[in-house]
């Protein structure tokens, strides 16, 4: 245990681009944040193969190796990077106490910045094939993938940003989408389309995955007609949004019915001195520019935070 009698001036729960941002500005600001990455430096980001509109790269490049500079800048100016995960919070009182799986601390005040985990399809097989066909990760497990016959289920940018990733391994791509126009941007749906591996089943949803050793078909249905199907596909990627990583908090924050943590203006939840920037408060924009200007502005009002208590 660490000692009690030292209180953070700053914690921060996560190491995306909201993470890390606030890692860096609560750096700058002296306040020597302590930062939990959680099981994934970056995040989503890090997940992400290709990231083509974060301003200052022009040649694009990968989530991993934006989350490698953020982390550098934020380590530059004094912030810990700690490789470890929160497993509960208490906001009862302040200080406000962490509890990691490797140690207990208090904090002054708390920036969350854990975002949202992908969400799932909720249909028979799809916990069972886990791993064994079915990924919601295209960076991660398309290797496993060569010269294979996959299908991708979603219609925004994540699913079209993935497809095409798997085009480098895969022998096709079907992506299977709910309606008959996708969500994804135009520069995106326009490579997707002129993809020969990529092709498109619409107006489709998924009902069951089915295999024996390994998922080998899809049973499908048409949302006009009713119309059932199955598909022989070797995998399946599943790309149909993200929910926030909200659990921990509830009855101890706002959170909204879609749960996400509720903010003000200044990024100021419902508690004293308890932040929160990115995905687990925005459901709206879900950028990584924007969850990094999210997470410099919560640390910003942090540290505004603690000035005037301490004028006080």
């Amino acid at each position: 245990m660490t000692d009690e009698k030292k209180i953070e001036d700053v914690i921060i729960i996560g190491s995306g681009p909201a993470g890390l941002a606030a890692a860096l500005y609560a750096a700058r600001a002296d306040l020597n944040p302590l930062v939990f990455t959680g099981t994934d430096l970056g995040g989503q980001v890090s997940l992400t193969y290709s990231i083509e509109n974060y301003p200052g790269f022009p040649d694009g490049l990968s989530g991993t190796e934006l989350a490698d500079l953020f982390k550098r800048n934020a380590e530059r100016f004094g912030a810990r990077i700690e490789f470890d995960s929160v497993t509960e919070v208490n906001l009862s009182k302040r200080p406000y106490t962490v509890k990691t799986y490797s140690d207990e601390h208090k904090t002054k005040t708390l920036i969350i910045a854990i975002g949202a985990s992908p969400n799932k399809l909720g249909i028979p097989g799809e916990d069972e094939f886990r791993g064994k066909g079915v990924s919601y990760c295209a960076t991660c497990d398309g290797w496993f993938f060569k010269d294979k016959k996959v299908a991708v289920v979603g219609g925004g940018d994540s699913a079209l940003e993935e497809g095409i990733f798997l085009t480098r391994y895969a022998n096709s791509v079907t992506i299977i989408h709910r309606r008959d126009e996708l969500r994804a941007g135009a520069i995106l749906q326009e490579r997707a389309k002129k993809n020969e591996k990529i092709s498109f089943l619409w107006n489709t949803i998924v009902t069951e995955i089915k295999g024996k050793d390994g998922l080998d078909r899809l049973s499908l249905e048409n949302t006009q007609n009713g119309e059932k199907s199955e598909m022989e596909v070797d995998g399946l990627f599943i790309f149909v949004g993200h929910s926030p990583n909200s659990a921990m908090f509830k009855g101890q924050l706002e959170i909204n019915k879609e749960g996400y943590i509720q903010v003000d203006d200044h990024y100021r939840t419902s508690l004293p001195g308890v932040f929160a920037a990115g995905e687990i408060h925005d459901s709206v924009y879900r950028q990584v520019v924007t969850s990094a200007g999210m997470g410099a502005s919560a640390a910003i009002e942090a540290r505004k935070f603690l000035e005037n208590e301490e004028e006080e």
